[in-house]
């Protein structure tokens, strides 16, 4: 008999969640097989089978662990059990003789009556049903107050008399829902508070024509997917756009540690991802390094493995800036919150159409609200408002990501 305890998953993380026994007590199960999923303050991760046996449960789910303590417990010397066999017999055919008496009755019970009841799998009274059929109305859409929930009459006419309101038994219903608050909403909490009691937040706004950029990908979107197999979205462009703009605003990029500032030579940003369990903020390393088509691989990697539950401790771990992008939501305007020990975080919006002046007169562009929140304690305004115009400058001109430099003037030495 081996105990299975809980594997030492971070430096600060000293407790977790059983989140899901995968498998059951008293089930075999195989070396490496996946036994349960836990959750810690930052990533959820699988426990495995250090060995083979029967499983017997120790700990149960929704239970707070210690690094250390045991899961549960695997009996290595039980036998594997017989996997038992299943022959098919084969189907003896029958002779069945028709009766000509009989035909004209098969053929009348096949045509469907007529007049009908609606045949639904909630209950309801023959009144109700027949009122539903008239109607139209879905029974889904009706709360039944009869007995195991059976349709009443009442209920039918209740909801047709009130389209869209709810109604039945939990009309005006007043009743709360008490749920555990999970390891990562705990973090995130604390977190969140911790960064706007410790640092001195500011935020400032600016606008991005979006029309080149539209442009871009409406025109090579398809040879970028044919030829890198990723689709070419914002986010590439938006990254691209804040690793030239950190490289000439360091103060964007670093950090207060104690009572030194920490510049980094390197931008690693952060992406905010709304997961299943809470928000995660997964790191794309060395981003200053790596192409469009990349970054874009990237993203859909992060993303994918934090709407799974799949992020490692590592791959959420550091990170010198953050891209927040709440358009994906709707939202036209917000000011993002920073994800400390970073100093500064930007924030995307909606694109939306909207009249703007150009060249003296109105035209309708596609326009998104771009803001960035920064720490006032080592962030100048003028740096903030420099950073974000240099960005908008990048964005609104794509053609400038390739060296961060207007050719002409690079030619001009202007």
């Amino acid at each position: 008999m081996i105990d299975i305890k809980v594997p030492t998953v971070g430096e600060s993380i000293t407790e977790v969640t059983l989140v899901k026994w995968l498998k059951k007590e008293g089930d075999y199960v195989n070396r490496d097989e996946v036994l349960c999923e836990m959750e810690s303050e930052k990533a959820t991760f699988e426990l495995p089978a250090e060995q083979a046996g029967i499983l017997h449960i120790v700990a149960q789910e929704n239970s707070t662990l210690k690094i250390g303590d045991t899961a549960c417990t695997i009996d290595e010397s039980a036998a594997k059990p017989a996997v038992a066999e299943v022959k098919e017999e084969p189907i003896k055919k029958t002779e069945k003789k028709e009766n000509p008496n009989t035909k004209t009755a098969e053929k009348t019970a096949e045509k469907p009556a007529q007049a009908a009841p609606v045949q639904t799998e909630v209950k309801a009274t023959p009144v109700a049903n027949a009122i539903m059929a008239e109607k139209q109305v879905k029974p889904a859409a009706i709360k039944g107050t009869g007995v195991s929930g059976k349709i009443l009459k009442q209920d039918v006419l209740e909801a047709i008399a009130h389209p869209g309101r709810k109604t039945g038994i939990d009309a005006f219903s007043r009743n709360d829902r008490h749920e555990k608050m999970s390891n990562l909403r705990k973090t995130v909490s604390r977190r969140l508070v911790e960064a706007k009691n410790s640092t001195a937040m500011l935020t400032t706004f600016n606008e991005v024509d979006m029309s080149r950029i539209m442009e871009i990908r409406k025109k090579y979107k398809d040879n970028f997917k044919e030829t890198h197999g990723v689709n070419l979205g914002f986010m590439s462009f938006f990254t691209k756009a804040c690793c030239i703009a950190l490289s000439e605003w360091p103060a964007v990029n670093a950090k207060i540690d104690a009572e030194e500032i920490v510049y980094h030579d390197f931008v690693d940003i952060s992406i905010a991802v709304s997961a299943p369990k809470g928000l995660v903020v997964p790191v794309i390393r060395n981003a200053e390094s790596m192409s469009m088509a990349e970054i874009e691989a990237k993203v859909i990697e992060l993303a994918t493995k934090a709407r799974d539950n799949k992020l490692t401790i590592e791959e959420m771990t550091g990170g010198t800036f953050t891209i927040t992008n709440g358009g994906v939501f709707g939202s036209l305007m917000s000011t993002p919150i920073i994800n400390i020990p970073q100093s500064a975080i930007l924030g995307m919006h909606k694109i939306q159409e909207r009249p703007v002046v150009i060249d003296g007169k109105i035209e309708i562009r596609p326009m998104m609200y771009v803001a960035v929140s920064y720490d006032h304690r080592i962030i100048d305004g003028r740096e903030s408002v420099s950073f974000l115009v240099r960005v908008k400058e990048l964005l609104e001109h794509p053609e400038l990501l390739l060296f961060g430099q207007d050719p002409v003037k690079t030619l001009l030495e202007v």
